[in-house]
């Protein structure tokens, strides 16, 4: 199994698109399943269309399902980031994508992503493992 891990420094980004560097660790692999997973408890990753919109779209409905207020039992941090333990509940920590002749076999307007909404921690990795098929 190949392995590599990407980090990341997220100040300003609830999205960071991952895609780009996915496929090039995926490129020369051949065929398998690109495992993606955030070793965080406060951050997930999922597939998504970018730049139409989604982003904004998805920061909006995360806010409606998690608001960021004093109503958490978790505290530490600033207010509101119970809010961010619950995320991976609703978004992932880890997906597995299918790779054909070294390339991801995303639709057409298909993005891997890490969502990240805690702004008390800026540093973040993302594990991609490799499984030949």
């Amino acid at each position: 199994m190949d392995t590599t891990e990407i980090a990341l420094e997220n100040r300003d980004r609830h999205v960071v698109d991952l895609t780009d560097e996915a496929a090039r660790f995926c490129r020369p692999l051949g065929d398998g399943l690109l495992s993606v997973f955030a070793p965080h408890a406060t951050a997930g990753v999922a597939l998504m269309e970018l730049g139409s919109g989604s982003e904004p779209d998805l920061a909006e409905v995360l806010e409606r399902l998690l608001p960021r207020d004093d109503r958490y039992r978790h505290r530490h941090g600033s207010p509101g980031h119970g809010a961010d333990h619950l995320l991976p509940v609703f978004v992932s920590p880890s997906l597995v994508i299918p790779v054909v002749a070294g390339r991801m076999a995303l639709g057409t307007w298909q993005s891997l992503v890490l969502v990240d909404l805690n702004r008390d921690n800026p540093h973040r990795r993302v594990r991609l493992s490799f499984l030949a098929g």
